[in-house]
């Protein structure tokens, strides 16, 4: 009788970098959803989804090169207007899944009109999503403006 342990590993070893693949896939599309989800909660001013999506440990660095706690972001979030922005989704985005990480870049928009003027900023992004308690959420995020 022969062995079928070389065929259980072969069959193990193709099957294996597939079932990983499907997974990255579907971690992707997750991210680039929560994505989504946190530029429209910030747009209706939504911190209870915005508290959900970001680490409690989070490091935000806004494009002046500030730092800015979650308790912080979340205060100014709450304490501002509800955004006119025509725009609040990612022009583009691309997700890199490592293991229990996840590197989301990208390129922002946001037009509209604030204090009376309107304006339009363009924004490249790196957000650093982690799995923990096999939940996703943000534990980094920073923005840096694009000019000219």
């Amino acid at each position: 009788m022969k062995s079928r342990t070389p065929v259980i590993f072969l069959v193990l070893a193709l099957t294996l970098p597939l079932l990983a693949q499907n997974d990255s896939g579907s971690t992707v599309s997750k991210i680039v959803a929560m994505e989504k989800a946190w530029n429209q909660a910030f747009k209706l001013r939504d911190t209870k989804a915005i508290d959900a999506l970001l680490a409690d440990d989070v490091v935000l660095v806004n494009d002046d090169g500030s730092l800015q706690s979650k308790a912080a972001f979340l205060k100014l979030v709450k304490s501002s207007k509800p955004s006119s922005d025509e725009q609040v989704t990612p022009e583009s985005i691309d997700v890199r899944v490592l293991g229990e990480v996840a590197i989301a870049t990208g390129v922002f928009r946001s037009k509209g009109v604030e204090n009376g003027k309107a304006y339009q900023r363009q924004d490249r992004f790196v957000d650093t999503w982690i799995r923990r308690g096999g939940n996703w959420v943000c534990a980094s995020a920073s923005a840096t403006r694009v000019t000219g």
